[in-house]
């Protein structure tokens, strides 16, 4: 488990980010564009003390007794991120998952990821949905705030003044990137975050987007 500034301390479970991801790649082999300028490719995450854990939890989440030693790890834990960096990459993976959220009842969980686009997905997303205590985010490809009303859960806005409608803005932006006791995120009643673009990759990935 890893703790982020950013989270004020909440617990997340991550991988590699990139191979790890299926839903990152359009039908062409080329990133979609909510990936090429993705965070977790860059800066700290690049550090061999960052990526040994991500990499350690690849091999670590097959082990049988992985449920009861996340369900005994988040005995204090009242919200839990689940991938800053990677995604669920396989069926299995997600089953356990959806097993350790049954078992933790007390504490919030937040998953986003882009692995609704597969249908073998959607049934383990629909049960883990399902939990009072899950929120399920579907994130959008794009940087420029097109999403999918109902389905997606997040996308990215290229600044403040691009929030679309019924999109509740991530104001970590103007606390130093933290959530600062913020938990719209694992919040079932807010149905879509915009997150401003950051950082000098996305922005010319948002320039190129919108040329």
């Amino acid at each position: 488990l890893s703790k982020t500034s950013k989270l004020d301390g909440i617990l997340s479970w991550s991988l590699q980010a990139l191979e790890t991801c299926q839903g990152s790649v359009n039908g062409d082999g080329t990133l979609v564009d909510a990936c090429k300028g993705c965070y977790a490719t860059t800066g700290n995450y690049n550090y061999p003390n960052v990526k040994a854990p991500r990499i350690h939890n690849k091999e670590d989440w097959q082990r049988v007794e992985w449920v009861d030693d996340m369900v005994q790890a988040l005995d204090s834990s009242r919200y839990f991120r689940w991938f800053d960096s990677g995604d669920v990459y396989t069926l299995g993976l997600a089953e356990k998952i959806l097993e350790v959220m049954i078992r933790t009842p007390w504490c919030k969980h937040w998953l986003p990821t882009r692995m609704h686009k597969f249908p073998k997905y959607r049934s383990v997303f629909t049960r883990m949905q399902a939990l009072d205590n899950v929120k399920v985010r579907f994130s959008s490809d794009s940087v420029t705030g097109e999403f999918i009303q109902g389905t997606h859960g997040s996308v990215i806005i290229p600044t403040v003044q691009d929030k679309p409608d019924n999109v509740t803005l991530c104001e970590a932006y103007s606390r130093d990137g933290k959530c600062s006791g913020c938990r719209a995120c694992y919040d079932k009643s807010v149905p879509v975050i915009g997150y401003p673009a950051h950082g000098r990759k996305m922005a010319k990935v948002i320039r190129l987007a919108v040329a």
